[in-house]
């Protein structure tokens, strides 16, 4: 019963630091978000067929309406590309094209298996001091909670387009437990490797 109890307490307290310690750095709009160097977009699923799914789409087009307006000058695509036959950042570097991003403009990282590893790579691997990071108002505070935890002068910017689903806020209350352990460890990821610096 105790045990029980200081779980619930736990859970409890972690969630309300996040949400309490990000709420200043996320914004509603790309318009009243301060500029930065990057857009960072967390990596979401994508069709078999290669098109991105609704929810990946809404961060990515949140990244160009960042970039178009000159609230950042250089977009960073992370995603799991872990298998020959799955790749979530491909088909979004071809999408940014598309709507006329150029190509010098966009950085991918193949190695961001979750929202962990996709900031300590931002930091380590693609040396990003300053990002917003465009992802859904459910992901928001954990992705910038990290984020800043790692050193990174990071806001995020919301990109809900109504393709949200109930289990979506949910899986956030334990993923949040999750983050702060692997910050209070200081976990690597699995994969780091060389450093490429965005210019």
């Amino acid at each position: 019963m105790y045990g029980s109890g200081f779980v619930f307490i736990f859970i409890l307290v972690v969630n309300v630091i996040i949400y309490e310690s990000t709420k200043s750095f996320i914004y509603d709009d790309a318009d009243s978000v301060p500029s930065a160097k990057v857009a960072l977009v967390p990596g979401a699923s994508v069709f078999a067929d290669g098109s991105l799914s609704p929810i990946f789409l809404d961060r990515i087009d949140m990244a160009i309406s960042l970039y178009r307006s000159g609230k950042v000058s250089k977009i960073l695509v992370s995603g799991d590309n872990s298998t020959v036959i799955y790749n979530e950042v491909n088909p979004a570097r071809l999408y940014l094209m598309s709507q006329g991003v150029s190509e010098t403009d966009i950085y991918l990282d193949h190695a961001g298996f979750d929202t962990y590893s996709t900031m300590y790579r931002a930091r380590d691997i693609f040396q990003v001091s300053s990002m917003i990071i465009a992802t859904q108002s459910f992901h928001l505070p954990r992705a910038v909670f990290t984020a800043r935890r790692l050193g990174i002068d990071a806001r995020g910017v919301n990109a809900d387009v109504g393709h949200i689903l109930f289990k979506n806020n949910m899986r956030e209350i334990l993923a949040n437990e999750k983050a702060v352990l692997e910050l209070l460890f200081q976990v690597k990821p699995k994969f780091l490797g060389e450093a490429i610096p965005i210019k």
